[in-house]
């Protein structure tokens, strides 16, 4: 639950222009957060700010921001011109990070309901669910995520709510319809003929690909995402089987990269891993079986792996309770330390990895368990912690997200304790700010 600012949070130390800052000119959390006008600023104070560029913290920060975005980055010693000017948001005892991106989520999603027993629901029910996700994901830290595959474009619908103010939530990148070969992981599996259940988006030649990269867009795709194999939760089809061709792949690539959309492929196996990468897809998603070759390509084209080497933890744990079918727990049990292990191989190989965690698979809200599982498998924590800022930003072709400076979005984190040291401070955040407006305060009055 929220928790109202109080001028009990103020504790400013002894540096005379900020002792000059009305103590009580705190932001006020309402139910939705109060963000900054367009002719105002507020100036955020606490005790370090991570910068992830370095992977140094800056002592007593000083953070200005208006009209969303972030004016100047200073020090209490050195503060941003006009600081006195501004309100005054303390987060003393705090560290601030910048906002986490989930690069591979299902925000319609939840894995409560594996298996046949998701179909018991209308079609509405899920447009209802990604609502909750989505302020369960923003409170967890993650302002910004790539959504890759929603039914009846619901995570188009989601973002234009989010953006109007009408639902909280983070900023989201749709995929809107995930799409791939006909009967393969993004296609229709579970259903008899008679059903006659097919994705409508189903791609078989290079024309095809084309046509549904254009239409895609046309109704509010911001990135394409292709299912290049089989996969884990869709029935008959396995992991390690290609199902998309070079040239179709390679059709898809051009076509969205001419649009300017950039391309994300489902690829567990190691065929369907390379020709992705040769035909300039720009996130490789899941990479379960990548094999020495793939991790060469990657580093050499610059492909970054999305690799959600956390969700099997849960699926093995609850899987089954949850209706999901063995022969998809089978498959997930068969791939997941192969995974994990080609995670490290990539990481040490210099490949460029960023977070991605298919949250949805497990329930949302809980996207940064995937960090701790990270750094058990290689990774210092301020890598994990780039893969979701910096280089997940630049994924993104986005230059107003990843990192806490000037021009960029005033999206951030305020946690308790060292995440350089333990990573897992960063699974329970008390302070959330999206865009210059606090939508979680957890601290007390």
């Amino acid at each position: 639950m929220n928790a109202p600012l109080s001028c009990a949070h103020l504790s400013l130390r002894p540096v005379p222009v900020l002792r000059r800052v009305s103590a009580c000119l705190l932001l006020v959390l309402g139910s939705a957060g109060v963000g900054i006008g367009h002719a105002e600023s507020v100036l955020i104070v606490a005790d370090r700010l991570l910068d992830v560029r370095s992977g140094q913290y800056v002592e007593d920060p000083a953070l200005l921001v208006s009209d969303e975005r972030v004016v100047a980055v200073g020090t209490a010693g050195s503060p941003p011109a006009n600081a006195e000017e501004a309100r005054v948001l303390n987060l003393e005892g705090l560290t601030l990070v910048p906002g986490l991106i989930d690069m591979h989520t299902h925000i319609d999603s939840d894995p409560r309901y594996g298996g046949y027993s998701a179909y018991q629901f209308s079609d509405r029910f899920w447009s209802v669910v990604m609502v909750a996700n989505a302020a369960r994901t923003l409170e967890a830290g993650f302002t910004t995520i790539r959504n890759l595959g929603a039914d009846e474009w619901n995570d188009v619908g989601l973002k234009q709510a989010i953006d109007e103010g009408v639902v909280p939530g983070p900023r989201i990148v749709p995929a809107a319809i995930s799409f791939g070969a006909t009967g393969g992981h993004c296609d229709e599996t579970y259903f008899p003929p008679s059903m006659q259940e097919r994705n409508p988006f189903n791609a078989d030649s290079p024309d095809e690909g084309r046509k549904r990269v254009r239409e895609l867009r046309k109704y509010g795709a911001e990135v394409i995402k292709i299912c290049a194999t089989g996969g884990v939760f869709s029935r008959n089809t396995e992991p390690g089987q290609q199902q998309l061709s070079l040239e179709e792949m390679q059709a898809v690539v051009t076509e969205a990269h001419r649009l300017g959309l950039r391309v994300a492929a489902h690829a567990h196996g190691a065929s369907g891993i390379r020709d992705a990468i040769r035909a300039g897809v720009d996130t490789i998603e899941h990479a379960s079986l990548i094999d020495d070759e793939g991790i060469a390509l990657a580093r050499e084209q610059g492909a970054a792996l999305s690799m959600d080497i956390y969700n099997t933890d849960y699926t093995q744990a609850e899987g089954a309770r949850n209706g999901v079918l063995e022969d998809n727990l089978r498959k997930d049990r068969e791939i997941a330390e192969v995974q994990r292990e080609g995670f490290r191989r990539a990481h040490a190989a210099g490949v460029t990895m960023v977070y991605g965690t298919d949250a949805g698979i497990f329930p949302h809200g809980e996207n940064a368990r995937q960090f701790a599982v990270m750094v058990r498998y290689g990774m210092q924590p301020i890598d994990a912690i780039r893969s979701a800022t910096l280089n997940a930003a630049v994924a993104l072709g986005r230059d107003d997200l990843g990192s806490l400076e000037a021009g960029r979005y005033a999206d951030l984190v305020a946690v308790t304790g060292d995440p350089l040291a333990d990573v897992r401070v960063l699974e329970s955040i008390p302070v959330v700010i999206k865009g210059g407006v606090v939508v979680k305060d957890t601290r007390g009055p």
